[in-house]
Protein backbone atom coordinates (compact mmCIF):
# COMPACT_ATOMS: atom_id res chain seq x y z
CA UNK A 1 0.00 0.00 0.00
CA UNK A 2 3.06 1.99 -0.11
CA UNK A 3 2.61 5.57 -1.86
CA UNK A 4 -1.96 4.66 -1.72
CA UNK A 5 -1.32 2.48 -4.78
CA UNK A 6 -4.65 1.23 -5.35
CA UNK A 7 -6.97 -0.05 -8.17
CA UNK A 8 -8.34 2.33 -10.80
CA UNK A 9 -11.75 3.82 -8.95
CA UNK A 10 -14.73 3.30 -11.54
CA UNK A 11 -17.82 4.29 -11.36
CA UNK A 12 -18.19 6.90 -8.46
CA UNK A 13 -20.85 9.37 -8.61
CA UNK A 14 -22.79 10.82 -5.80
CA UNK A 15 -24.16 13.83 -4.93
CA UNK A 16 -22.31 16.77 -3.21
CA UNK A 17 -24.59 19.42 -0.61
CA UNK A 18 -24.32 22.47 -1.93
CA UNK A 19 -21.39 24.49 -1.10
CA UNK A 20 -23.27 28.51 -1.54
CA UNK A 21 -24.86 28.86 1.81
CA UNK A 22 -25.87 32.25 1.21
CA UNK A 23 -28.41 32.50 4.00
CA UNK A 24 -26.91 33.93 7.32
CA UNK A 25 -29.37 33.77 9.70
CA UNK A 26 -29.12 35.54 13.23
CA UNK A 27 -30.31 34.15 16.29
CA UNK A 28 -32.34 35.81 18.89
CA UNK A 29 -29.82 38.75 20.09
CA UNK A 30 -29.66 39.11 16.80
CA UNK A 31 -26.28 38.63 16.60
CA UNK A 32 -24.64 35.93 13.96
CA UNK A 33 -23.98 32.75 16.09
CA UNK A 34 -20.55 32.65 14.64
CA UNK A 35 -19.41 36.14 16.14
CA UNK A 36 -21.20 35.48 19.57
CA UNK A 37 -20.40 31.75 20.05
CA UNK A 38 -17.41 30.53 17.44
CA UNK A 39 -14.10 31.18 18.67
CA UNK A 40 -11.80 32.31 15.55
CA UNK A 41 -9.43 29.03 15.59
CA UNK A 42 -12.66 26.53 15.49
CA UNK A 43 -14.53 28.41 12.90
CA UNK A 44 -11.34 28.77 10.57
CA UNK A 45 -10.90 24.99 10.82
CA UNK A 46 -14.47 24.38 9.88
CA UNK A 47 -14.65 26.51 7.10
CA UNK A 48 -10.85 24.26 6.06
CA UNK A 49 -12.55 21.14 6.57
CA UNK A 50 -15.90 21.33 5.23
CA UNK A 51 -15.16 19.86 1.96
CA UNK A 52 -16.84 16.44 0.66
CA UNK A 53 -15.51 13.56 2.20
CA UNK A 54 -17.73 10.47 3.38
CA UNK A 55 -19.64 9.35 6.43
CA UNK A 56 -17.75 6.18 6.16
CA UNK A 57 -20.51 3.34 7.16
CA UNK A 58 -18.54 1.23 4.98
CA UNK A 59 -15.07 0.85 3.36
CA UNK A 60 -14.81 1.54 0.11
CA UNK A 61 -17.67 3.50 -0.04
CA UNK A 62 -20.99 3.06 -2.14
CA UNK A 63 -19.64 5.40 -4.80
CA UNK A 64 -16.27 3.90 -5.41
CA UNK A 65 -17.56 0.21 -5.46
CA UNK A 66 -16.21 -1.63 -8.57
CA UNK A 67 -19.25 -3.31 -9.75
CA UNK A 68 -17.67 -6.91 -10.13
CA UNK A 69 -19.95 -9.13 -8.24
CA UNK A 70 -21.90 -11.93 -10.01
CA UNK A 71 -24.83 -13.85 -9.38
CA UNK A 72 -22.56 -16.81 -8.94
CA UNK A 73 -19.87 -15.16 -7.18
CA UNK A 74 -22.39 -14.37 -4.31
CA UNK A 75 -23.84 -17.69 -4.47
CA UNK A 76 -20.88 -19.17 -4.04
CA UNK A 77 -19.20 -16.72 -1.41
CA UNK A 78 -22.71 -17.56 0.91
CA UNK A 79 -21.92 -21.23 0.49
CA UNK A 80 -18.60 -20.83 2.24
CA UNK A 81 -20.04 -19.05 4.90
CA UNK A 82 -23.09 -20.51 5.93
CA UNK A 83 -22.38 -21.15 9.73
CA UNK A 84 -21.69 -18.01 11.03
CA UNK A 85 -24.02 -15.61 12.55
CA UNK A 86 -26.15 -13.02 10.60
CA UNK A 87 -27.61 -9.39 11.19
CA UNK A 88 -30.72 -9.27 9.04
CA UNK A 89 -31.54 -5.77 7.55
CA UNK A 90 -35.03 -5.23 6.05
CA UNK A 91 -35.67 -2.44 3.99
CA UNK A 92 -39.67 -1.42 4.01
CA UNK A 93 -39.73 1.24 1.82
CA UNK A 94 -43.38 2.46 1.42
CA UNK A 95 -44.62 6.14 3.41
CA UNK A 96 -48.13 7.74 3.29
CA UNK A 97 -46.64 11.04 3.26
CA UNK A 98 -43.32 12.93 1.88
CA UNK A 99 -40.82 14.17 4.16
CA UNK A 100 -39.11 16.79 2.32
CA UNK A 101 -35.76 16.61 3.79
CA UNK A 102 -35.01 13.06 3.53
CA UNK A 103 -32.82 11.31 0.99
CA UNK A 104 -33.70 7.72 1.98
CA UNK A 105 -35.19 5.29 -0.94
CA UNK A 106 -38.70 5.29 -0.32
CA UNK A 107 -42.04 5.07 -2.15
CA UNK A 108 -45.02 7.78 -1.50
CA UNK A 109 -48.43 5.95 -1.34
CA UNK A 110 -51.13 5.30 0.75
CA UNK A 111 -52.23 1.77 -0.97
CA UNK A 112 -51.92 -0.46 1.99
CA UNK A 113 -52.48 -3.29 -0.42
CA UNK A 114 -49.10 -2.79 -1.53
CA UNK A 115 -48.13 -4.59 1.79
CA UNK A 116 -48.66 -8.32 0.98
CA UNK A 117 -47.03 -8.59 -2.23
CA UNK A 118 -43.81 -6.92 -1.21
CA UNK A 119 -43.71 -9.19 1.81
CA UNK A 120 -44.05 -12.14 -0.11
CA UNK A 121 -40.59 -11.00 -2.38
CA UNK A 122 -38.94 -10.48 1.13
CA UNK A 123 -39.49 -13.70 2.23
CA UNK A 124 -39.16 -15.14 -1.24
CA UNK A 125 -35.47 -13.32 -1.06
CA UNK A 126 -35.08 -14.61 2.27
CA UNK A 127 -35.56 -18.66 1.15
CA UNK A 128 -33.16 -18.11 -1.53
CA UNK A 129 -30.35 -17.61 1.20
CA UNK A 130 -31.83 -20.42 3.31
CA UNK A 131 -31.44 -22.63 0.18
CA UNK A 132 -27.68 -21.37 0.04
CA UNK A 133 -27.01 -22.17 3.76
CA UNK A 134 -28.74 -25.37 4.10
CA UNK A 135 -29.63 -25.40 7.59
CA UNK A 136 -30.75 -23.06 10.02
CA UNK A 137 -29.36 -19.66 10.33
CA UNK A 138 -28.73 -17.98 13.80
CA UNK A 139 -29.34 -14.30 13.98
CA UNK A 140 -28.03 -11.96 16.26
CA UNK A 141 -29.61 -8.98 14.86
CA UNK A 142 -32.73 -8.16 13.16
CA UNK A 143 -33.42 -4.19 11.80
CA UNK A 144 -36.41 -3.31 10.48
CA UNK A 145 -36.13 0.08 8.36
CA UNK A 146 -37.76 2.47 6.23
CA UNK A 147 -39.09 4.10 4.39
CA UNK A 148 -42.01 3.67 7.66
CA UNK A 149 -41.84 -0.12 8.55
CA UNK A 150 -44.95 0.86 10.60
CA UNK A 151 -46.23 1.34 7.34
CA UNK A 152 -47.46 -2.03 7.41
CA UNK A 153 -49.96 -3.37 9.48
CA UNK A 154 -49.31 -5.26 12.75
CA UNK A 155 -51.14 -8.53 11.26
CA UNK A 156 -48.89 -8.20 8.11
CA UNK A 157 -45.82 -7.07 10.45
CA UNK A 158 -46.40 -10.55 12.39
CA UNK A 159 -46.87 -12.43 8.96
CA UNK A 160 -43.24 -11.47 7.92
CA UNK A 161 -41.77 -12.54 11.36
CA UNK A 162 -43.74 -15.36 11.99
CA UNK A 163 -42.51 -16.97 8.40
CA UNK A 164 -38.98 -15.29 8.17
CA UNK A 165 -38.16 -16.48 11.91
CA UNK A 166 -39.63 -20.12 11.24
CA UNK A 167 -36.06 -21.75 9.50
CA UNK A 168 -33.98 -19.33 11.39
CA UNK A 169 -32.48 -19.52 15.03
CA UNK A 170 -32.32 -16.21 17.46
CA UNK A 171 -29.22 -16.05 19.07
CA UNK A 172 -29.35 -16.13 23.06
CA UNK A 173 -28.44 -12.29 23.02
CA UNK A 174 -30.36 -11.03 19.59
CA UNK A 175 -31.34 -7.33 19.45
CA UNK A 176 -34.26 -7.01 17.38
CA UNK A 177 -35.04 -3.12 16.82
CA UNK A 178 -37.69 -1.10 14.20
CA UNK A 179 -38.00 2.11 13.07
CA UNK A 180 -41.33 4.29 13.69
CA UNK A 181 -42.96 7.23 12.76
CA UNK A 182 -44.94 8.43 15.89
CA UNK A 183 -47.66 9.57 13.31
CA UNK A 184 -48.08 6.03 11.64
CA UNK A 185 -47.53 3.55 14.85
CA UNK A 186 -49.97 2.07 16.71
CA UNK A 187 -50.12 0.31 20.53
CA UNK A 188 -50.92 -3.12 18.16
CA UNK A 189 -47.85 -3.01 16.05
CA UNK A 190 -45.69 -2.29 19.31
CA UNK A 191 -47.23 -5.16 21.05
CA UNK A 192 -47.21 -8.06 18.05
CA UNK A 193 -43.52 -6.89 17.45
CA UNK A 194 -42.36 -7.33 21.17
CA UNK A 195 -44.74 -10.79 21.45
CA UNK A 196 -41.96 -11.50 18.65
CA UNK A 197 -38.92 -10.56 20.32
CA UNK A 198 -38.38 -7.00 19.79
CA UNK A 199 -36.81 -4.81 22.33
CA UNK A 200 -35.42 -1.75 20.80
CA UNK A 201 -37.50 1.20 19.29
CA UNK A 202 -36.17 3.84 17.27
CA UNK A 203 -38.79 6.76 16.79
CA UNK A 204 -37.90 9.69 13.82
CA UNK A 205 -38.25 13.42 15.44
CA UNK A 206 -35.96 15.67 13.81
CA UNK A 207 -37.24 18.96 15.27
CA UNK A 208 -40.32 19.59 17.38
CA UNK A 209 -40.70 23.58 15.95
CA UNK A 210 -44.01 23.95 13.66
CA UNK A 211 -42.31 25.77 11.16
CA UNK A 212 -39.58 23.82 10.93
CA UNK A 213 -41.73 20.83 10.64
CA UNK A 214 -44.08 22.64 8.43
CA UNK A 215 -41.10 22.95 5.85
CA UNK A 216 -40.12 19.55 5.55
CA UNK A 217 -43.63 18.46 5.50
CA UNK A 218 -43.69 16.31 8.99
CA UNK A 219 -46.18 17.76 11.33
CA UNK A 220 -45.68 15.54 14.71
CA UNK A 221 -47.15 17.04 18.14
CA UNK A 222 -44.87 16.25 21.53
CA UNK A 223 -48.23 14.42 22.51
CA UNK A 224 -48.56 11.88 19.73
CA UNK A 225 -44.64 11.11 20.03
CA UNK A 226 -44.96 10.51 23.85
CA UNK A 227 -47.38 8.12 23.47
CA UNK A 228 -45.51 6.11 21.43
CA UNK A 229 -42.43 6.50 24.17
CA UNK A 230 -45.24 5.91 26.57
CA UNK A 231 -46.73 2.50 25.03
CA UNK A 232 -43.44 1.12 24.19
CA UNK A 233 -42.72 1.48 28.01
CA UNK A 234 -45.79 0.05 28.79
CA UNK A 235 -45.04 -2.46 26.49
CA UNK A 236 -41.49 -3.40 27.59
CA UNK A 237 -39.15 -2.05 25.36
CA UNK A 238 -36.05 -1.42 26.94
CA UNK A 239 -33.91 0.70 24.35
CA UNK A 240 -35.56 3.44 22.27
CA UNK A 241 -33.87 5.78 20.28
CA UNK A 242 -34.34 9.24 19.34
CA UNK A 243 -33.76 10.97 15.72
CA UNK A 244 -32.80 14.71 15.86
CA UNK A 245 -31.57 16.51 12.67
CA UNK A 246 -29.52 19.83 12.77
CA UNK A 247 -29.11 22.20 10.11
CA UNK A 248 -32.44 21.98 8.47
CA UNK A 249 -34.30 25.04 6.82
CA UNK A 250 -35.84 27.51 9.44
CA UNK A 251 -33.90 25.65 11.97
CA UNK A 252 -32.62 28.24 14.62
CA UNK A 253 -30.95 27.77 17.96
CA UNK A 254 -34.00 28.37 19.62
CA UNK A 255 -35.97 25.08 17.59
CA UNK A 256 -32.75 22.97 18.62
CA UNK A 257 -32.67 24.49 22.28
CA UNK A 258 -36.60 23.93 22.39
CA UNK A 259 -36.37 20.14 20.96
CA UNK A 260 -33.59 19.41 23.13
CA UNK A 261 -35.79 20.26 26.46
CA UNK A 262 -38.33 18.16 25.04
CA UNK A 263 -36.43 15.03 24.19
CA UNK A 264 -34.92 15.14 27.56
CA UNK A 265 -38.90 14.57 29.03
CA UNK A 266 -38.98 11.27 26.72
CA UNK A 267 -35.49 10.52 27.89
CA UNK A 268 -34.60 7.94 25.65
CA UNK A 269 -32.10 5.53 25.84
CA UNK A 270 -30.10 6.60 22.58
CA UNK A 271 -29.93 9.38 20.47
CA UNK A 272 -28.79 10.25 16.74
CA UNK A 273 -28.35 13.53 16.04
CA UNK A 274 -27.95 13.63 12.70
CA UNK A 275 -26.65 16.60 9.83
CA UNK A 276 -29.01 17.36 7.34
CA UNK A 277 -27.60 17.15 3.89
CA UNK A 278 -29.41 19.42 1.42
CA UNK A 279 -29.43 17.94 -2.36
CA UNK A 280 -32.37 19.25 -4.42
CA UNK A 281 -31.00 17.74 -7.74
CA UNK A 282 -31.01 14.45 -5.79
CA UNK A 283 -34.69 14.59 -3.99
CA UNK A 284 -36.26 16.91 -5.51
CA UNK A 285 -38.57 18.11 -2.60
CA UNK A 286 -36.45 19.21 -1.10
CA UNK A 287 -36.80 22.54 -3.71
CA UNK A 288 -39.67 23.16 -0.88
CA UNK A 289 -36.88 25.89 0.39
CA UNK A 290 -33.82 27.25 -1.14
CA UNK A 291 -30.10 27.47 0.31
CA UNK A 292 -31.35 30.77 1.82
CA UNK A 293 -33.08 29.43 4.20
CA UNK A 294 -30.82 27.05 5.72
CA UNK A 295 -27.96 27.52 8.41
CA UNK A 296 -24.19 28.31 6.88
CA UNK A 297 -21.68 25.54 7.66
CA UNK A 298 -20.56 27.28 10.78
CA UNK A 299 -23.96 28.40 11.67
CA UNK A 300 -25.20 24.37 11.57
CA UNK A 301 -21.90 23.54 13.31
CA UNK A 302 -23.00 25.74 16.20
CA UNK A 303 -26.25 24.20 16.28
CA UNK A 304 -24.60 20.45 16.60
CA UNK A 305 -22.26 21.95 19.44
CA UNK A 306 -25.51 23.34 20.75
CA UNK A 307 -27.70 20.53 20.83
CA UNK A 308 -24.53 18.23 22.20
CA UNK A 309 -23.83 20.49 25.04
CA UNK A 310 -27.10 19.96 26.13
CA UNK A 311 -27.26 16.47 25.87
CA UNK A 312 -24.47 16.05 27.79
CA UNK A 313 -25.70 17.79 30.10
CA UNK A 314 -28.16 15.54 30.93
CA UNK A 315 -26.37 12.57 31.21
CA UNK A 316 -25.33 11.28 27.36
CA UNK A 317 -22.46 10.55 26.23
CA UNK A 318 -21.11 10.85 22.91
CA UNK A 319 -20.06 7.81 20.56
CA UNK A 320 -18.12 8.31 17.27
CA UNK A 321 -19.95 10.36 15.06
CA UNK A 322 -23.25 11.90 15.76
CA UNK A 323 -24.63 9.57 18.36
CA UNK A 324 -25.24 9.83 21.96
CA UNK A 325 -26.18 7.04 24.63
CA UNK A 326 -26.97 7.10 28.75
CA UNK A 327 -24.24 5.14 30.23
CA UNK A 328 -26.64 2.13 31.30
CA UNK A 329 -27.27 1.87 27.29
CA UNK A 330 -25.96 -1.37 26.09
CA UNK A 331 -24.22 1.47 22.70
CA UNK A 332 -22.12 3.08 25.67
CA UNK A 333 -21.09 0.03 27.46
CA UNK A 334 -19.96 -1.28 23.63
CA UNK A 335 -18.06 1.79 22.98
CA UNK A 336 -16.30 1.53 26.55
CA UNK A 337 -15.57 -2.15 26.13
CA UNK A 338 -14.06 -1.67 22.73
CA UNK A 339 -16.29 -3.33 20.75
CA UNK A 340 -18.77 -0.85 19.13
CA UNK A 341 -19.29 -1.32 15.37
CA UNK A 342 -20.36 0.35 12.13
CA UNK A 343 -21.92 -0.57 9.30
CA UNK A 344 -24.55 0.32 6.93
CA UNK A 345 -27.00 0.57 9.98
CA UNK A 346 -25.02 2.77 11.83
CA UNK A 347 -23.75 1.89 15.08
CA UNK A 348 -23.69 -1.29 16.62
CA UNK A 349 -22.96 -3.58 19.44
CA UNK A 350 -21.72 -6.19 18.06
CA UNK A 351 -20.24 -7.40 14.78
CA UNK A 352 -21.76 -10.03 12.79
CA UNK A 353 -19.57 -11.84 10.73
CA UNK A 354 -22.53 -11.61 7.83
CA UNK A 355 -25.11 -8.63 7.57
CA UNK A 356 -28.00 -9.61 4.86
CA UNK A 357 -29.96 -7.08 3.34
CA UNK A 358 -33.59 -7.82 2.08
CA UNK A 359 -35.86 -5.25 0.28
CA UNK A 360 -35.15 -2.70 -2.75
CA UNK A 361 -32.56 -1.15 -2.35
CA UNK A 362 -30.88 -3.09 0.86
CA UNK A 363 -27.42 -3.24 1.75
CA UNK A 364 -25.44 -6.99 2.10
CA UNK A 365 -21.52 -7.60 3.58
CA UNK A 366 -20.72 -10.72 3.31
CA UNK A 367 -16.57 -9.69 5.32
CA UNK A 368 -15.64 -10.58 0.93
CA UNK A 369 -17.84 -8.37 -0.53
CA UNK A 370 -20.34 -5.82 -0.53
CA UNK A 371 -23.79 -5.84 -2.58
CA UNK A 372 -26.69 -3.66 -2.98
CA UNK A 373 -30.12 -4.71 -4.00
CA UNK A 374 -32.15 -2.78 -6.99
CA UNK A 375 -33.76 0.51 -5.62
CA UNK A 376 -36.70 0.51 -7.71
CA UNK A 377 -39.37 -1.64 -5.91
CA UNK A 378 -41.17 -3.34 -9.25
CA UNK A 379 -37.88 -4.19 -10.90
CA UNK A 380 -36.37 -5.61 -7.67
CA UNK A 381 -39.30 -7.89 -7.38
CA UNK A 382 -39.42 -8.70 -10.89
CA UNK A 383 -35.57 -9.86 -10.25
CA UNK A 384 -36.31 -11.97 -7.21
CA UNK A 385 -39.77 -13.38 -9.03
CA UNK A 386 -37.13 -14.71 -11.13
CA UNK A 387 -35.37 -16.55 -9.03
CA UNK A 388 -32.11 -14.46 -9.10
CA UNK A 389 -30.30 -12.20 -6.04
CA UNK A 390 -31.67 -8.49 -7.30
CA UNK A 391 -27.91 -7.19 -7.60
CA UNK A 392 -27.56 -3.79 -8.70
CA UNK A 393 -24.03 -2.89 -7.77
CA UNK A 394 -21.26 -5.21 -5.96
CA UNK A 395 -17.28 -4.77 -4.66
CA UNK A 396 -15.46 -7.76 -3.95
CA UNK A 397 -12.99 -6.40 -1.56
CA UNK A 398 -9.29 -6.32 -2.04
CA UNK A 399 -7.06 -7.33 0.64
CA UNK A 400 -5.36 -3.88 0.81
CA UNK A 401 -9.57 -2.83 0.94
CA UNK A 402 -9.91 -4.90 4.12
CA UNK A 403 -7.24 -3.48 5.84
CA UNK A 404 -7.80 0.17 5.30
CA UNK A 405 -11.43 -0.73 6.10
CA UNK A 406 -9.97 -2.15 9.89
CA UNK A 407 -8.15 1.42 10.19
CA UNK A 408 -11.38 3.66 9.57
CA UNK A 409 -13.62 1.95 11.58
CA UNK A 410 -11.25 1.76 14.13
CA UNK A 411 -11.04 5.74 13.86
CA UNK A 412 -14.37 5.94 13.56
CA UNK A 413 -15.98 3.84 16.52
CA UNK A 414 -12.43 3.90 18.86
CA UNK A 415 -11.19 7.44 17.77
CA UNK A 416 -7.43 5.52 17.51
CA UNK A 417 -5.96 3.08 15.30
CA UNK A 418 -2.87 1.28 14.48
CA UNK A 419 -1.50 1.73 11.04
CA UNK A 420 -0.57 -1.55 8.61
CA UNK A 421 1.08 0.64 6.16
CA UNK A 422 3.52 3.23 6.82
CA UNK A 423 1.86 6.64 5.83
CA UNK A 424 4.36 9.49 6.14
CA UNK A 425 3.94 12.34 8.73
CA UNK A 426 3.20 15.28 6.54
CA UNK A 427 0.12 13.51 5.32
CA UNK A 428 -1.48 13.98 8.94
CA UNK A 429 1.04 17.43 9.86
CA UNK A 430 -2.02 19.99 9.25
CA UNK A 431 -3.81 17.73 11.66
CA UNK A 432 -1.23 17.43 14.36
CA UNK A 433 -0.67 21.28 14.36
CA UNK A 434 -4.16 22.15 15.16
CA UNK A 435 -4.52 19.53 17.96
CA UNK A 436 -6.58 17.38 16.07
CA UNK A 437 -4.73 14.04 16.20
CA UNK A 438 -1.75 12.65 17.77
CA UNK A 439 0.08 10.85 15.49
CA UNK A 440 3.71 8.81 15.47
CA UNK A 441 3.40 5.78 13.01
CA UNK A 442 2.20 3.67 13.71
CA UNK A 443 0.20 4.61 15.88
CA UNK A 444 -2.72 7.57 15.07
CA UNK A 445 -4.75 8.82 18.14
CA UNK A 446 -7.76 11.14 17.54
CA UNK A 447 -7.97 14.33 20.35
CA UNK A 448 -10.92 15.33 22.01
CA UNK A 449 -10.94 18.98 19.76
CA UNK A 450 -10.66 15.62 16.57
CA UNK A 451 -13.65 14.30 16.81
CA UNK A 452 -15.87 16.89 15.41
CA UNK A 453 -13.61 15.98 11.96
CA UNK A 454 -13.82 12.45 11.96
CA UNK A 455 -14.87 12.09 8.68
CA UNK A 456 -11.89 13.99 7.34
CA UNK A 457 -9.34 12.33 9.40
CA UNK A 458 -10.89 8.70 7.96
CA UNK A 459 -10.39 10.32 4.53
CA UNK A 460 -6.63 10.76 4.95
CA UNK A 461 -6.45 7.07 5.26
CA UNK A 462 -8.71 6.55 2.43
CA UNK A 463 -6.43 4.98 -0.47
CA UNK A 464 -9.45 5.32 -3.05
CA UNK A 465 -10.56 9.05 -1.60
CA UNK A 466 -6.92 10.09 -1.97
CA UNK A 467 -6.58 8.57 -5.58
CA UNK A 468 -9.22 10.77 -6.68
CA UNK A 469 -8.18 14.01 -8.65
CA UNK A 470 -11.32 15.48 -7.44
CA UNK A 471 -14.13 14.14 -4.66
CA UNK A 472 -16.27 16.97 -4.84
CA UNK A 473 -18.69 15.43 -6.90
CA UNK A 474 -18.83 12.10 -5.17
CA UNK A 475 -19.90 12.73 -1.32
CA UNK A 476 -21.55 15.29 1.07
CA UNK A 477 -19.73 17.97 3.05
CA UNK A 478 -18.43 17.33 6.64
CA UNK A 479 -20.07 20.04 8.05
Amino acid sequence: MVGYQVQEVKNCQIFPLSSDFSHSFLDFWGVSLQEKIMPKSLSELISKYDVAVPRYTSYPTVPCWEDNVSQDFWSKSLAQQKDKPISLYIHLPFCEQLCTYCGCNKRITKNHQVELPYIHTLLQEWQMYLDIFQEKPILQEIHLGGGTPTFFSAKNLSFLMKNLLQNASLAPQAELSIEAHPNYTTFEQLATLYDLGFRRLSVGIQDFDEKVQFVINRLQSFEQTKSIFDAARKIGYHSINADIIYGLPLQTAQSVQKTIELVKKLAPERIAFYSYAHVPWKSPAQRRYTEADLPQAKEKRYLYELGRDLLKEAGYQDIGLDHFALPHDSLYQAAQAGTLHRNFMGYTTQKSPLLIGLGASAISDIGEAFMQNIKEVESYQQKIAEGSFAIFKGHLLSEEDKVIQKNILDIMCRYATTLKYYIPEETFADFVQEGLVEYTYPHLKVTERGKMFLRNIAAKIDARIQAQENSQNLFSKSI
